[in-house]
């Protein structure tokens, strides 16, 4: 395409994405900001030969649009639709997947490496949200690649912290200047002039450029770590953004990182406005840029635990906050309003965050550390080593526990209940609803014997009645929820509404199972399980979350305690041992067989019903 074309190319394609993302719901205000990036990107680098990975992938929609999938953008982040992040599978032009930040300058190095080893010339583009730039992932990487002097291309999207303003035509001149072919031949010729005089002075003479060069244009630290730093430049200016591209694309030289500033919502007033509720979105009116939810009468389980913390805070000075850049998301920026010196929000860093809280702990104070369970996996060696060893009583709230819907397998929470169930010495407890989730804020609070981490799915509660303030449990206790008999359903987790549904409509049949609460999976209740174990023909257990959580508990303890040698069957129901795409949670549980129509069907094939027998019973209460 001409390149006096892109200017209108940019206009028409930010209006695609912003209209595609009315429809769906998705990413879209680090999206708007790389519009005129993605453009400058494709029409310089020759993809898919060359290789660009989006960290994150939460701005890689307009590369979307222009890779092959504009006519599918309207299924994103839908069942059987396009993934809301890169995927592999998905397309050619998406050389590695994201779901994680923070991973893209490791990835390119690989693929850089890569492509010397096996041969094949290629320019591999990392571009990575400043966001992401607060990881030590990405400084591991970029000490590495400075190390190598590999060839490897890394743009930092510049749309948040802003760490240095572009300034207008002289800032561009510059970084055209640093990256073009003249400046860096009459450096290279210096180079060669140095190395013939004495030893002592080629150091002083390296760091005289260096200093001379980040005195006009920043980028002291990325020079310390190898790269070449180009920058800061105006990410929505092509007339700025093209030649720099190109003279990068083609310099010989090793690693370099080219500053971009972009702003966050960039073309649309309402995402402009307000970065943070446009970050991600559901359906909205592209006129008005209101967002339309569905209205609940149960509060979100994330308010809940916002709420119960800030409770417990108001009459106990030494609970604190910590989180890994998701105030939102986790609800602490309610708690920061309250208590704004009592959180510390660490940046994208889930393992500095578990070592810090652990700091905390050590002190005498009593942190939550609030984390999704998705991002909770990069701190796991911090939750051995620095916490569970150690004794030290950090609070985990796990939100976004089990199927997350939209966002797909890269964050799914699926996996906290086992992981941290193999550590020795800590409580893990699971809400049923939101009243049992503002105890357990309660009971983590009280708890100071070790680490104690409870878990608490996306989305609206139960609408039970609240309790006006939690009480602790006792620990490693469940509760009986109906009595019955034959059948006994022990449920760990927000899955209890679907199990009592499906009690009912076993007691329609006649059956009256036993219904309990596990709350706990570590310390089981073992005297609960023994009675239930003892007293019914069937055991069914029910979680959110993979093999070797609560159902790979419970077994164990029935089959080390001899209470599988008799009549007793026992069916563990969990998330099946697979990745599964993205749908609406609904859909997935049901697939997975955890809804209250696979808990009936599980509950009468281990009863010994036929598939004749089955399909009456299952006309007879539908």
């Amino acid at each position: 395409m001409p390149r006096e074309n892109l200017r209108q190319l940019s206009d028409e394609l930010r209006a695609e994405m912003i209209d595609a993302v009315s429809v769906t719901g998705g990413h879209l205000g680090a999206g708007l900001g790389v519009v005129e990036l993605t453009v400058a990107i494709h029409a310089v680098f020759d993809t898919p030969k060359d290789r660009v990975i989006w960290d994150v992938g939460h701005q890689a929609y307009p590369h979307k649009i222009l890779t092959g999938r504009r006519d599918r953008m309207r299924t994103l982040r839908q069942k059987d639709g396009l993934s809301g992040f890169t995927r592999r599978e998905e397309s050619e032009y998406d050389p590695f997947g994201a779901g994680h930040s923070s991973t893209s300058i490791s990835a390119g190095l690989g693929m850089a490496v890569a492509s010397d080893l096996l041969g094949k010339p290629r320019n591999v583009v990392a571009v990575i949200g400043d966001g992401s730039m607060s990881a030590g992932m990405a400084y591991e990487a970029m000490n590495n690649a400075g190390a190598m002097d590999a060839r490897l291309i890394v743009i930092l999207n510049d749309n948040d912290m802003s760490i240095a303003p572009p300034t207008g035509a002289l800032s561009a001149y510059l970084a055209r200047l640093v990256s073009g072919p003249v400046y860096r031949g009459t450096r290279e010729a210096a180079k060669n002039l140095v190395s013939k005089l004495p030893p002592f002075l080629h150091e002083p003479a390296r760091r005289t450029e260096e200093f001379a060069r980040s005195f006009f244009t920043g980028g002291t630290l990325f020079e310390e770590l190898g790269f070449y730093y180009v920058g800061p430049i105006d990410g929505h200016n092509l007339d700025h953004l093209l030649p720099i591209l190109d003279n990068v694309r083609d310099a010989a030289t090793g690693p370099i990182l080219v500053h971009v500033v972009t702003q966050k919502g960039k073309g649309y007033a309402p995402a402009e406005n307000s970065a943070d509720k446009y970050h991600g979105v559901s359906k909205f009116n592209v006129i008005t840029g209101a967002q339309s939810k569905a209205p609940s009468n149960a509060p979100s389980y994330t308010n809940v635990f916002a709420e119960s913390l800030i409770q417990e805070a108001n009459d106990d000075p030494t609970i604190v906050a910590v989180t890994a850049a998701m105030p939102s998301g986790t609800g602490l920026d309610k708690f920061a309003d309250i208590h704004p010196t009592r959180i510390f929000d660490v940046g994208i860093a889930e393992q500095h965050a578990v070592t810090f809280a652990a700091g905390l702990a050590s002190e005498g104070m009593k942190p939550f550390c609030a984390i999704y369970s998705t991002f909770l996996q990069r701190a796991y060696d911090q939750v051995v080593h620095d916490v569970a060893i150690q004794h030290l009583p950090v609070r985990f709230a796990i939100d976004r526990a089990g199927y997350v819907g939209a966002d797909g397998p890269t964050h799914a929470g699926n996996y906290d209940a086992a992981y941290l169930g193999a550590i020795p010495g800590i409580v893990q407890m699971a809400a049923a609803d939101e009243a049992e989730l503002r105890h357990m804020v309660a009971t983590a609070v009280a708890y100071d014997k070790g680490p104690i981490a409870f878990r608490y799915p996306r989305g609206d509660g139960m609408g039970v009645d609240m309790p006006a303030r939690g009480v602790a449990l006792p620990i490693g206790k469940g509760r009986i929820v109906r009595q019955g008999a034959t059948i006994a359903i022990l449920s760990y987790g927000t899955r209890l509404g679907e199990v009592l549904a499906a009690a009912d409509k076993l007691a329609a049949l006649g059956l009256n199972p036993t219904i309990a609460d596990a709350r706990f999976l570590k310390p089981l209740d073992e005297e609960l399980i023994a009675k239930m174990a003892t007293t019914h023909d069937v055991l069914i257990s029910t979680e959110e979350g993979s093999i070797g959580g609560f159902g790979s508990h419970v077994a164990t303890f029935l089959a080390s305690n001899g209470l599988l040698d008799g009549k007793l069957r026992f069916r563990p129901l969990m998330i099946p041992d697979r990745f599964v795409e993205h749908s609406s949670q609904a859909d997935m549980y049901a697939d997975a067989g955890l809804d209250r129509a696979g808990i009936v069907a599980t509950a009468l094939t281990t009863l010994g019903y036929d598939q004749a027998a089955m399909a009456a019973a299952l006309a007879q209460i539908s």
